[in-house]
């Protein structure tokens, strides 16, 4: 046995991860592609020119077999603030969704990917979907921990339906799971208010609020269903706020049962999962599934101290004083040859990937640490 699993619970153990020879599918594979933008979009919608350069979501290209190649986008972390407060959340978000609205041609739809506000304040959440509600193509949505626990989602899901979801777009079955609605109750036998529990949920450690991030028994036995009568050599897109493996627990960088959804997804050849919450340049692969972590509108966060992904090439650090610094947008493109480009396009840098460590804040280049704290063996799956 591996060392590194000694302490882990039994049943997690009893799940193979990574079997010999187990990979992405190959004729598939991503290219990670260094990409600078600062492509002015003149000429377009009206009201576009007025906003500059746009570098704040993520644009995903794709077409697999013999369907047509077709082009959608990824928005996320926004963390808004009401007006009052602070605008340049607001100010980045209106331009993405400026950008979407002058894609050519337009994006066959949109997914935000969780955390539109900062504390869950229906101002916050109400303000997001006003913003939002210019874009006229279909939007899909996925909550984060952000949007989630000021009222335990209840705002959210009036707003824009409940998760999870599913539905097939031109031989791509997309997969939407809520990863951030299942914590344990920490919060009721502690007499927490609920902007209490909200101001636990919104920090980056997690040492109060526990490993919350997790797909759950029931969304797992829906998710087997939803992909049930799903050839297993299409294409199948998961997204979820969180990434499905164990990247650093102590910022609930992870999804705590996601050995258990791996399983689930083992069958597929070329499944892809596409998520947020990092605000960082991120890439794995764990068997068959390949990892891709999304840029905010809001902010980089550092690299966690260990567990970064050893195919991640971590990007350069944030200049502090440029708050455009560090965010941007992505691109997923399928070409002639049948492989998937993926380019990360930031706004204002000549450089994006570190030569080093200490250039990029990444610790280290170990992958796949599995070592759970005190504090994840205090709560069930």
């Amino acid at each position: 046995m591996d060392p590194r699993e000694a302490d882990l619970d039994p049943r997690q153990r009893d799940i193979e991860i990574t079997r010999p020879g187990e990979h992405p599918d190959r004729s598939l594979a991503i290219t990670r592609r260094m990409f600078i933008s600062k492509a002015i979009l003149a000429g377009t919608a009206a009201g576009v020119a007025s906003v500059g350069w746009f570098p704040i979501i993520n644009t995903l290209d794709l077409a697999f077999g013999q369907q047509a190649a077709f082009k959608f986008a990824w928005l996320s972390d926004t963390h808004l603030y009401p007006r009052d407060v602070n605008t340049r959340f607001v100010e980045k978000t209106v331009r993405a969704v400026h950008e979407i609205k002058a894609m050519n041609p337009p994006a066959d739809f949109l997914v935000f990917g969780g955390d539109l506000a900062q504390l869950g304040d229906p101002v916050e959440i109400d303000l997001g979907g006003d913003i939002l509600k210019e874009l006229t193509i279909k939007k899909v949505f996925i909550p984060g921990e952000h949007d989630w626990y000021l009222d335990l989602g209840a705002k959210w899901e009036r707003m824009f339906g409940k998760t999870p979801w599913s539905f097939d777009h031109k031989g791509v079955r997309f997969i939407g799971l809520n990863t951030v609605g299942f914590a344990p109750d920490y919060w009721s036998a502690k007499r927490m208010t609920p902007k209490e529990r909200m101001g636990h949920m919104a920090t980056l450690d997690g040492s109060v609020a526990g490993p919350w991030a997790g797909v759950g028994e029931p969304q797992r036995r829906w998710l087997d269903q939803a992909i049930s009568n799903w050839p297993k050599s299409q294409p199948l897109v998961v997204f979820t706020h969180t990434p499905l493996y164990e990247y650093y627990p102590p910022w609930n960088f992870w999804t705590r049962d996601w050995r258990e959804v791996n399983e689930i997804l083992r069958p597929f050849g070329n499944v892809t999962n596409i998520h947020g919450h990092t605000h960082q340049v991120l890439y794995n692969e764990v068997g068959k599934l390949r990892s891709i972590g999304m840029l905010a509108t809001s902010w980089p966060w550092p690299y966690a101290p260990q567990g970064v992904p050893a195919l991640t090439r971590a990007m350069i650090r944030a200049d502090p004083g440029d708050h455009f610094d560090g965010v941007g947008w992505a691109r997923l493109t399928e070409t002639a040859a049948a492989r998937i480009e993926h380019e990360y396009v930031m706004w204002g840098r000549k450089e994006i990937f570190a030569d080093s460590r200490e250039d990029s804040g990444a610790a280290d280049n170990v992958n796949q640490i599995l070592s759970p704290r005190i504090a994840d063996r205090m709560y069930p799956y």
